[in-house]
């Protein structure tokens, strides 16, 4: 953590007769080691956001200057086991809108770091591919199979309703290897979910509907709760499964 910025408060309105300000706002004065990454971090918002509310046309900062950090924006605090991919389909944006909105180049992102979720863009992108901060595709996913998931129900077992979403493997920077070491690169095939281990532990049994009998073998730091991810190997069909609401029978 680099040492605390000064904060000069611009302080707009009259001074009451009890003392208080009012129309409080706050302003930034940029250091030279400054980006808006790093200004965005500290301020907990994005760098779209700083951008638009200082109609800056791009990423340039000059030493010296001051900018206003008097922004609200629905932040998301990145976990261990995290990936932009689980991220941007829990709140139901796309990974390119996520590195827009924070300035991100690439897919990689840090535990403790905060992520804007929301953010001025509208348009939307391909689910296939993956792009680079050029805006061409520099990575595309193996086609792989989509299993085929089916199941009857089975008659015993704790039965729960969860939201669920789906990650795959083969995003660009996912690692592919599960919270107990399961490598799905090398077993596309497997059927695996990711959950909250205090509400399912790892390595239990779980009957997910439309999904089949599945393994608890990973984690994410969006899935607390009733929430899990379900594994889909082909990147095209993770993103048609979405989010829904299910049913489980926890097995065992």
């Amino acid at each position: 953590m680099r040492h605390k910025k000064l904060l000069v408060f611009l302080l707009a309105g009259v001074i009451a007769s009890s003392g208080v300000f009012t129309n409080e706002a706050a302003a930034y004065t940029i250091e030279s080691d400054d980006t808006l990454y790093s200004i965005s971090q500290q301020f907990e918002t994005s760098v779209a956001a700083l951008k638009e509310i200082n109609n800056y046309p791009n990423d340039v900062i000059y030493v010296g200057h001051t900018m206003d950090v008097t922004i609200e924006d629905p932040l998301y605090t990145i976990e261990q086991g995290d990936t932009l991919y689980r991220i941007a389909l829990e709140h139901d944006v796309t990974v390119d809108q996520l590195q827009e909105w924070n300035g991100l180049n690439s897919n990689m992102i840090y535990a403790g770091d905060t992520l804007a979720v929301s953010g001025p863009l509208e348009e939307e992108v391909a689910a296939s591919e993956v792009k680079s901060a050029s805006g061409e595709s520099s990575w595309t996913p193996p086609e792989i199979e989509t299993p085929t998931y089916s199941g009857e129900a089975p008659s015993e077992g704790k039965t729960m309703t969860v939201e669920a979403t789906a990650y795959t493997a083969y995003c660009e920077g996912c690692s592919g290897t599960t919270a107990n070491g399961t490598n799905l690169r090398a077993n596309p095939h497997l059927k695996v979910i990711a959950v909250d281990p205090r509400i399912i532990p790892l390595g239990t049994k779980v009957w997910v509907e439309g999904y089949g009998e599945a393994i608890a073998a990973d984690t994410g730091g969006a899935i607390k709760g009733n929430k899990i991810d379900v594994f889909i190997p082909n990147l095209n069909s993770a993103y048609e499964w979405g989010r829904r609401t299910v049913t489980i029978k926890v097995l065992d």
